[in-house]
């Protein structure tokens, strides 16, 4: 009878260890379970991911201005913007044989679809007290401005279209908020994942 228990033992210890190895050599041997990417979905219809972007105007002037310096690397006419409580561009006119300096100030307001207005606060044009729209037709005539920069003089406002901006690999900007005021500078940066 002692001997059948210890036979009985002998046989299930025997069963489990076959079967615990059956089990290993089964999770060994069964292919390896890829992750399936999911196409993205950010609302916009495209393949393309969002990366949401906090900031300053300190930051962000560097990187306008490195931009501007890009973009007008063949033009004869030099400006620069300024972010403070306001969007500020510096530039000059040439009037005859001289150099004005020419000082615009503008009001940042964010849109829903992402782009960006820029409405005309102040114009100094060296004392000069210039009508807005004029000064206005006169930059957009002279300056050679991003193909985004959609300057308005009968509306006094400057439009600058996201979606138009050129950027390396294709990277699309979205403009969330855009509060001088505050520091309060927030972008979402599409890019292309196909």
């Amino acid at each position: 009878m002692i001997k059948n228990k210890w036979k009985i033992g002998f046989f299930i210890l025997l069963g489990v260890i076959a079967a615990a190895i059956l089990l290993i050599w089964f999770l060994i041997a069964s292919p390896v379970e890829e992750t399936k990417l999911e196409p993205g979905t950010n609302g916009s219809g495209t393949d393309d991911v969002a990366f949401n972007v906090s900031t300053n105007k300190r930051d962000l002037n560097r990187v306008i201005n490195h931009y501007l310096e890009e973009e007008v690397k063949n033009s004869q006419i030099d400006y620069q913007v300024l972010l403070t409580d306001e969007v500020e561009l510096y530039g000059t006119l040439p009037l005859f044989s001289q150099e004005l300096e020419l000082k615009l100030t503008f009001e940042p307001q964010a849109l829903k679809n992402g782009d960006l207005i820029l409405n005309q606060r102040s114009i100094s044009v060296g004392k000069l007290n210039l009508p807005v729209s004029t000064v206005l037709k006169f930059v957009r005539d002279s300056y050679d401005l991003p193909d985004a920069v959609n300057i308005q003089p009968k509306e006094e406002r400057v439009y600058v279209s996201m979606q138009r901006l050129k950027l390396k690999s294709d990277i699309k900007v979205r403009v969330n908020e855009f509060d001088l005021k505050k520091d309060n500078i927030k972008f979402t940066l599409l890019v292309p994942a196909d």
